[in-house]
């Protein structure tokens, strides 16, 4: 098939690797290059760069609003368009210029985490499973038909990190599916469920300050959720302190929240958080046990 691939994260590099193996994509669109790391250089996304590595025209529209765009996009007459962490709305002028339409390869079980952050919320918020849904684009926010959907299980361990990495390589076994089923006529589309909707909001940096006020399961999940970007930290004076790594532990529930206890763990609403990784603002990480020799936390210091 003729394919038009949209994209931007290193999430959709590998369904991009996987329809190149199969179909013919003739177009890449990506979000424009922008400045990124310390030195704030002029970088293309993980898209653009695959995308000219193998010799595929990309576009970088900051927008596909003026009409214009839309022409544009229309007259590369693909058979469909495929849809992953894109990042822009795709005006209706768009979804409908294709045979087929426009795919999307969504980081969730829909209709749970529609939205920008599906899979950091999915642990945040206890999940025990996630997945990619394959759906039809709508004008709505991930509102379309759902057409095939892929689950894993969320583990004690599971980072947005690691889930990250689980969808993108679920994402391209799904999108190759679908279009196989595409192809044959078999593919069918299913209304989503009106109930069970959640909105995966946009993940703000300001979430990684750690509330004590929370239970140490609760805690634990949004540390997970939030690994690497933009990670959890809390304050001891004016010196910001990364938690990298931790496991809830049992604790007396009458220690006040925010309580520094033996062996580094942080009293909570109920529970503890042991810190078992940690690193301070410009320096390594180490270990709690390493930390301690460098950094005085004194037992009964309330964070």
């Amino acid at each position: 098939m003729k394919i038009v691939f949209m994209g931007t994260p290193d999430f959709a590099v590998e369904p991009l690797k996987a329809l190149l193996s199969k179909h013919d994509v003739i177009a890449v669109y990506t979000q424009p290059p922008r400045p990124s790391g310390r030195g704030h250089q002029i970088q293309k996304t993980p898209v653009h760069q695959y995308a000219e590595e193998h010799g595929i025209p990309v576009y970088c529209p900051a927008t596909l609003k003026p009409q214009e765009e839309k022409d544009k996009f229309k007259a590369l007459n693909a058979d469909v368009a495929v849809v992953a962490a894109y990042g822009l709305l795709l005006p209706r002028a768009c979804l409908e210029a294709f045979p087929h339409g426009c795919l999307n390869i969504h980081g969730s079980i829909l209709p749970r985490w529609r939205g920008a952050a599906p899979i950091q919320r999915s642990i945040m918020a206890g999940d025990k499973e996630s997945g990619v849904t394959l759906m039809q684009m709508d004008v709505g926010m991930d509102t379309g038909d759902m057409l095939l959907v892929k689950k894993t299980p969320i583990t004690k361990t599971t980072t947005s990190e690691s889930l990250y990495e689980t969808l993108s390589k679920l994402g391209a076994e799904l999108v190759i599916e679908g279009l196989d089923l595409l192809e044959q006529g078999r593919l069918i589309a299913k209304k989503q469920p009106e109930e069970g909707v959640t909105h995966a909001a946009k993940i703000e940096k300001s979430e990684g300050l750690i509330n004590w006020n929370l239970d140490a399961e609760e805690l634990d999940c949004i540390r997970r959720g939030l690994f690497p970007w933009p990670g959890m930290w809390f304050m001891h004076g004016e010196e910001r302190i990364a938690v990298l790594d931790a496991e809830p532990v049992e604790l007396d529930n009458n220690i006040l929240a925010g309580t520094v206890c033996e062996n580094l763990v942080i009293a909570c609403k109920t529970g503890g958080l042991k810190l078992k990784t940690l690193r301070r603002d410009g320096k390594k990480a180490v270990s709690a046990e390493d930390f301690l020799r460098g950094y005085n936390l004194p037992i009964g210091t309330k964070l």
